[in-house]
């Protein structure tokens, strides 16, 4: 029963949360000077153009009842037209969300299996050398900012690998003869390796990071002193008594980065001219698009909400003792 009322809790609170998002996304974009409109830049772009586009925006209307508008809209699944195309926002990002899902995807395993092993073997390997070239390299990746780590990858790594490192398909493929599924596959990903490696080792740092801390916590309690004068090998006293029981942190920490890696990505992107959610932000900031903005600073913010009610779901059933915090 008490799991329960934690479980509605946790869920009252994400849906306040997702209000508050909802608001605070409306309340921005209009604090901004101007409108949507007034940004508008283009040879047609007249007085009485941009009068017409506000009333058919609502923009005319008082800040209430643009508001109510927003948020009915928000029910029925519209969230607005792109002012550059007049299209369905979804409609525009659909896309950019379908081409960025597969690279975030890649580059997150990548980073959780990666940085799991490094920081589970520091701690395990306390004070030798294995520890301190984890640790240090944790902590090199950790501080190293991403669009530097992508340029290195482009300078160094693209050409030794031979790796393209612009664009999501090879414009040839299937230009002279038919493409075959598994040759565009293969050429989506190689079109995604750099990209997903850059983001994955901007994850890597802080994955090995918090576990090798996790692990040493966990490695000092009785339990595993218990394990180790019972004769227990070490494999299964750090995999079944220490990482298992170092879970928490690990699972707060890819649930947190699950909501915000998409957002990180709009670096990555932007480095690599791959056409995902990220190079479609920095194109609307650039064209003064507010809709398509406002529509995806709402999705990444709902991202990290919907991954949050996940880790606080999963911590009942890996840590039944939070129910009783």
């Amino acid at each position: 029963m008490r799991s329960a009322d934690y479980v509605i809790k946790r869920v009252l609170f994400a849906v306040v949360t997702v209000f508050v998002a909802v608001t605070l996304n409306f309340v921005l974009f209009r604090a901004v000077p101007g409108d949507a409109v007034s940004a508008l830049r283009c040879r047609a772009c007249t007085q009485q153009f941009k009068e017409a586009e506000r009333r058919e925006l609502g923009l005319d209307k008082p800040l209430v009842a643009q508001y109510w508008l927003y948020v009915e809209g928000l029910l029925h699944g519209n969230m607005g037209s792109s002012l550059r195309t007049e299209q369905p926002v979804l409609g525009e990002l659909w896309v950019p969300i379908a081409n960025t899902m597969p690279m975030v995807i890649l580059g997150t395993l990548f980073s959780i299996v990666i940085g799991i092993l490094v920081g589970v073997t520091s701690a395990w390997r306390r004070d030798t050398l294995l520890d301190k070239t984890g640790l240090y390299t944790a902590l090199g990746f950790y501080s190293m900012p991403t669009q530097w780590l992508g340029l290195l990858m482009v300078f160094f790594v693209a050409g030794a690998i031979h790796l393209p490192t612009s664009g999501i398909r090879d414009p040839t493929l299937g230009l002279l003869t038919h493409a075959s599924t598994w040759a565009v596959i293969v050429d989506r990903l190689r079109h995604m390796a750099l990209p997903s490696i850059t983001l994955g080792l901007s994850l890597y740092g802080e994955y090995a990071l918090i576990t090798r801390s996790a692990m040493l916590e966990t490695l000092g309690e009785d339990y595993v002193l218990t394990a180790r004068a019972k004769g227990l090998r070490n494999l299964p006293i750090v995999w079944a008594h220490g990482f298992r029981n170092a879970l928490l942190p690990i699972i707060t920490l890819v649930a947190l980065s699950l909501g915000t890696i998409i957002a990180g990505a709009i670096t990555v992107e932007y480095v690599f001219s791959y056409p995902g959610i990220g190079l479609a932000t920095v194109e609307a900031i650039d064209q003064r698009d507010w809709p398509v903005l406002q529509a995806i600073f709402l999705l990444l913010t709902l991202s990290v909400i919907v991954f949050n009610l996940v880790a606080d779901l999963l911590y009942v059933k890996l840590d039944p003792r939070v129910v009783d915090q």
